[in-house]
């Protein structure tokens, strides 16, 4: 099995643009160990609903920085039976529909941001009736100034898989408190055969949530049925020990 980067075209064939950002959010955190402020920006859950929640604490999960570690992990275990077993949960981790702007046309699939992949319903469901798996799209709110707006969904995209160490710089562990690890990715990124998922065709790569990667399965239905427009795929390389 083949595994494929799904990118960008540097010249796009429709005009759509968008701007990004969910509904309710895990905020920023200062860590007390290591003394990073961090948050990330591609780990996404479009499927959760925090609106059960009272006001005022719908308000801690708007975008924001917390300085109390200790809150912040109340916050996130708070959400954890809401979202899919076992995912990390980090910092910046965002929920519920995307919310902001949109403007011009959309092709079918859109991958206007790296980390973010938007469908339209009817490739949608023709992916999903090709047996594609992991393709699970939610509803946007996404403000259009136009009659008769498309309907426009964001994958939710579950984090599997890994780098290869081959592909790693030496660096110091993560940190034991807030478990960032962080390095700029490799220019040439390996995959880790022994970390990839049998079970999806379409998915996050843990650890990069901005690749978003693509088995064989499902590029070859994308290309068989016209969808790859403003899409590259680029192979990656997968290494076993």
């Amino acid at each position: 099995m083949s595994f494929y980067w799904l990118r960008a075209v540097p010249n796009p064939r429709f005009s759509g643009t968008h701007t990004y950002g969910n509904k309710w959010g895990l905020p920023g955190v200062h860590c007390p160990v290591c003394d990073a402020t961090w948050a990330t920006a591609a780990d996404v859950y479009p499927s959760v609903d925090l609106s059960h929640l009272p006001a005022q604490e719908q308000k801690k999960y708007l975008p924001r920085l917390e300085e109390d570690y200790a809150e912040f992990e109340r916050l996130r275990e708070q959400v954890r039976p809401l979202v899919p077993s076992g995912v990390h949960l980090w910092p910046g981790t965002q929920f519920g529909p995307m919310t902001g702007s949109a403007q011009g046309e959309f092709g079918p699939l859109v991958l206007a941001h790296a980390w973010t992949l938007l469908m339209r319903r009817e490739p949608l469901e023709r992916l999903q009736a090709e047996g594609l798996r992991g393709l699970k799209g939610c509803r946007t709110e996404l403000r259009f100034r136009k009659k008769n707006p498309p309907e426009l969904l964001e994958m939710e995209l579950l984090p599997r898989g890994q780098l290869h160490p081959a592909c790693l710089p030496e660096r110091p562990p993560p940190c034991p408190k807030c478990e960032r690890d962080g390095f700029k990715r490799p220019d040439e990124p390996i995959l880790d055969a022994a970390t990839l998922p049998e079970d999806l065709d379409l998915f996050r790569l843990a650890g990069f949530e901005t690749m978003i990667i693509g088995t064989e399965r499902f590029v070859e239905a994308v290309r068989r049925l016209g969808y790859e427009q403003d899409i590259a795929f680029r192979e990656l390389p997968v290494r076993g020990q």
